[in-house]
This record gives structure tokens, C-alpha cells and sequence, in this order.
């Protein structure tokens, strides 16, 4: 809170909600900080149904932003699946708005080896004009749902499910046990994969 009040820029923070754990607990401290904010939701186009109900009913205010292409639509124009090292519909779907702006993100050191290495204060690598603040960037999990379960704070009901990261469906972040899980779920997500990349080829 007290790096929230000593940063605040004239025009508020922006800040990136995904409707995840970590984003609910930013937005959360934001709001209980009382500093000027605007919070933003970019739709990826393959965001889990429940997800999308529970941004819907719980954080009304959120501004959610639609894509100028779908996932799909992606997948055709490059005529190659997102993989780990080329995920260009992150940068596309996920890390659009903020310019000019500073974002206030959910990142944590604990996520991944890569964020680890990550900082609480950073320029965005794709948009410089962007200064990312990572303001729960030292927290572990644990803190994380401490914080949720303390204040009684609504979360997605995917984390009772066996989620332990909520993302875009298919992600291949995740591993592939996990995909084949969610793909199991949403069949026709798996489906319009499969579609997606076959008509990309068919171009190429």
C-alpha cells in the first residue's frame, strides 16, 4: 500500500486483471490503497467459460477488452501453433493497453523460473512506454490464497477443480497432461485447434 500512495501517477494506475488469483489480490489492495485506478481485462478468445461468468458477476466494473483476432483467427494468419518459446498470442491477446500508462501486475517470482528473475519495477519489453509495477512480486502461493481466504474475497471456482494456474485453454505453458485435462473439458476447444492450424497450413 504504501509503494501504491508513493508512485501514483496523476492520471492512476492500470491495472492488468486476468480474474486469476493474483489479479484479484492486486486489484484488491489497489482499491484498499484508495489510489486513482482503472482496472482492464483483455478476453483472449479461449478464456475458460467459468472464468468469464465469474469476471461477469464479481467485477462488473473491470473493462474487458475484446480481440481484433481470435485465437483461431491467430493460428491461421501464422499457420503454426503457439509454442513456449514463440507464444505470439501473449503479445497479441494478453499484454495489450497500458501504453503510456503505469500497469500495475500480478507477476510472481514464484510462478516460474523465469519470473524469478523479475523485478518490481521494469519496462515493458514490448511497449516502452509502459512501466510495470509487480506489486505481490515476493509473494508465494501460500500468501497468495492467505490473503483471498482472510479477506473472504470471491475466487473462480476452476481453482476447486484442480486448476493451479488459470489461463487461456490449450496454453502450452501448461504441461501436456494438463492440456489433454482441459481439452477433455472443452472438446470443441480442442476441435477449433485442430481446425485452426489446418486451415493455416492449407494457406501456407
Amino acid at each position: 500500500v504504501n509503494i501504491l500512495h508513493q508512485y501514483e501517477p496523476p492520471e492512476g494506475y492500470f491495472v492488468a486483471f486476468s480474474g486469476g488469483k493474483d489479479s484479484i489480490v492486486i486489484l484488491d489492495l489497489v482499491r484498499r490503497s484508495g489510489v486513482k485506478h482503472d482496472a482492464h481485462m483483455n478476453i483472449t478468445s479461449v478464456d475458460p467459460p467459468e472464468l468469464t461468468a465469474f469476471v461477469k458477476q464479481h467485477y462488473p466494473d473491470v473493462e474487458r477488452h475484446r480481440p481484433e483476432l481470435t485465437m483461431f483467427q491467430l493460428i491461421e494468419k501464422w499457420s503454426f501453433l503457439p509454442t513456449c518459446k514463440s507464444r505470439y498470442c501473449c503479445a497479441v491477446l494478453k499484454e495489450r493497453g497500458g501504453h503510456n500508462r503505469v500497469v500495475i501486475t500480478g507477476i510472481r517470482k514464484a510462478e516460474s523460473n523465469r519470473r524469478a528473475k523479475r523485478t518490481m519495477f521494469e519496462i515493458s519489453q514490448t511497449d516502452k512506454t509502459k512501466r510495470m509495477v509487480h506489486i505481490i512480486i515476493d509473494w508465494k502461493d501460500k500468501d497468495v490464497w492467505d490473503y483471498i481466504k482472510m479477506l473472504d474475497l470471491p475466487y473462480p471456482s476452476l481453482y476447486d477443480e484442480g486448476w493451479k494456474r488459470i489461463g487461456c485453454i490449450g496454453c502450452p505453458m501448461t504441461s501436456n497432461k494438463e492440456r489433454q485435462r482441459q481439452f477433455s473439458i472443452y472438446p470443441n476447444h480442442k476441435k477449433a485447434y485442430i481446425e485452426a492450424i489446418r486451415r493455416g497450413l492449407a494457406k501456407k
